[in-house]
């Protein structure tokens, strides 16, 4: 790393005051982006602005606080739509982040078009979120679910497995991003021409992708995408879903209440264009904020120089893990295709010992089966010890991580 990104990088870091902190009267080492990213100080700013000198609600007030809070609010819908590049903000539907958005796709498309006959394909590289709504859905409507193949190995799709599996009774496929357990990346391109070829529509889990590597969705033609704020350096309890306008208007609400509607009457009620048909109630509005922000944030940084950053840091991971035979790697050990995400477990230590033992360096990680429990089957394991970067990570990071496994090895050797 040269001197100008080693300057870069340690400004990034001062802009999170959670860094500053210890843990186990350690400094902090924070691995564990994958299960939710820290906040930079201009995100916190943001949220809690918005309390201290507004805190009212949006969209029905006419006096001048409720409609500046709109204008909030509506100002983060318009910049997380240019941040996937939304044809307009109406496609971008605020929600309480990835699991709600792929449950409203859930209940609102899958239930109203899908039936007997027809065909879900998705992956057992899934989170639970991407799949036990889908069983659902199945188990609803009488549509069938089927599996992309993997590798023998499980780090990715087996080759041809698209086109084997992706056929005419197909009507969605619903496919991670980049999967939370390994980093692994599919190939998006060639899974939505294909799905799109034979009329089936795509739902892709953003929640680990969007954080970290540029999305275009009317370049990659993604029909729905769904992602959360707090892995993305915003607030938790928010999230969004992306989906095609024309998807969205034929699509009956997912919850009904209030700012949804249009007219209501004693037996009838229509319905609210969009986005507002879709977000019932008084919607978290401080989190939406906290979301654009995070949002500029990330832009001004530059998500090319993020994915570039996080690719380095899993080379030079693998390459370490290279060099000790004790150390199992899933998901390759190659860092084509795949995010900044590193699984693995140490000989036979159960990943809990190994976490909490890194715990006790200041290091934090996760352990456990990363909801994702199919793909931990198929590696035939109860968990595994994940570290996952993000873009104020460093190369010294990982390597206090190495050295902290020779304490494990010391107490379990």
């Amino acid at each position: 790393m040269t001197e100008v990104q080693t300057k870069a990088l340690a400004g990034i870091r001062e802009q999170f005051p959670v860094l500053e902190r210890e843990m186990r009267g350690k400094p902090l080492i924070y691995l564990d982006n994958g299960a939710t990213s820290l906040k930079p100080k201009r995100v916190i700013d943001a949220e809690l602005g918005y309390y201290r000198t507004n805190s009212t609600n949006i969209h029905r007030g006419v006096y001048e606080l409720s409609e500046a809070a709109t204008e909030q609010y509506d100002s983060a819908r318009a910049a997380v739509a240019g941040f996937v590049n939304a044809a307009n903000p109406q496609e971008i539907i605020f929600t309480r982040g990835t699991t709600e958005s792929i449950n409203l796709v859930g209940y609102s498309w899958g239930r109203t078009f899908l039936e007997a006959g027809d065909e879900i394909v998705t992956t057992e590289l899934e989170h639970h979120s991407n799949l036990v709504v889908w069983q659902e859905v199945a188990n609803a409507t009488g549509a069938a679910l089927r599996f992309l193949p993997l590798r023998d190995d499980s780090s990715g799709l087996a080759d041809g497995a698209v086109e084997a599996t992706i056929g005419e009774k197909t009507k969605l496929v619903a496919i991670t991003g980049m999967s939370n357990v390994t980093g692994y990346m599919p190939p998006l391109a060639d899974i939505i021409a294909r799905a799109h070829a034979v009329g089936a529509v795509v739902l892709v889990d953003g929640a680990q992708l969007v954080a970290h590597h540029p999305v275009d969705v009317q370049a990659l033609d993604i029909d729905f995408l769904a992602w959360s704020g707090h892995k993305m350096c915003g607030p938790s309890g928010i999230g969004a879903l992306y989906a095609k306008e024309s998807l969205l208007e034929r699509m009956p609400p997912f919850h009904y209440g209030g700012d949804m509607i249009e007219r209501v009457w004693a037996d009838r009620a229509t319905y609210a264009p969009l986005p507002e048909k879709f977000e019932a109630g008084t919607p978290n509005i401080a989190g939406a904020i906290g979301m654009g922000e995070a949002v500029r944030f990330l832009e001004s940084v530059g998500l090319d120089r993020i994915a570039d950053h996080e690719h380095d840091l899993i080379a030079y991971t693998l390459e370490h893990a290279r060099r000790h035979s004790d150390l199992t790697v899933y998901g390759g050990t190659g860092s084509a295709s795949r995010g900044g995400i590193f699984s693995f477990n140490l000989g036979d230590v159960h990943s809990h010992d190994v976490g909490m033992i890194l715990d006790s360096a200041g290091i934090a990680v996760r352990a456990g089966f990363h909801c994702a429990q199919p793909l931990m089957r198929r590696f035939g394991i109860p968990g595994t010890v994940r570290a996952s970067y993000y873009l104020y990570n460093t190369r010294e990071e990982i390597d206090a991580l190495f050295t902290a496994f020779d304490r494990v090895r010391e107490i379990f050797g």
